[in-house]
């Protein structure tokens, strides 16, 4: 039996939902669509421990953690009946709102079902792209965290 050759894993391979319920509890997860750019980060904050009993060598000890997540989408739109697709205009007013109603959950994960996958509660930013008059319709949207990002199994899985 042959070894299988590894290819490459592509950036396309993320899905993002959004959790469309007004409780806000995973109960109605939906897929953000039209995503054309994607990018996450989950940085750690990492504080000096060093001490007299290292010989000399730094210490450091991890004391906190933020994550958050861009995506640039191209609106989508019902042009029969005038309205934007529903997480679209889920994320744009979590945007404007504030207290609970500012925050959504979200979850991303590897829609060909490897082990990759995270959730959390996020504050949404909404910056329209604007454009020349040939341009699509974009939005740069930032998740910001607020609270854990939990690793969870694979839905495509």
């Amino acid at each position: 039996m042959s070894t299988p050759t590894p290819t490459n894993a592509l950036a396309r391979r993320w899905k993002i939902d959004i959790d469309m319920a007004e409780a806000n509890d995973g109960s109605d997860y939906q897929t953000i669509i039209g995503i054309t750019e994607f990018t996450q980060t989950a940085e750690p904050n990492i504080e000096d421990s060093s001490d007299y009993d290292s010989a000399g060598w730094a210490g450091n000890t991890k004391t906190g953690q933020a994550w958050e997540c861009s995506l640039t989408i191209n609106r989508r739109i019902n042009d029969q009946v005038k309205t934007y697709h529903p997480t679209h205009e889920r994320l744009r007013k979590a945007a404007y709102a504030y207290g609970s109603a500012s925050e959504v959950r979200v979850r991303y994960y590897d829609r060909d079902g490897l082990p990759e996958a995270y959730e959390g509660i996020a504050i949404v930013t909404w910056t329209p792209s604007g454009g020349e008059y040939t341009a699509l319709d974009q939005v740069e949207v930032t998740l910001t965290g607020n609270g854990p990002l939990a690793l969870i199994d694979n839905p495509a899985a």
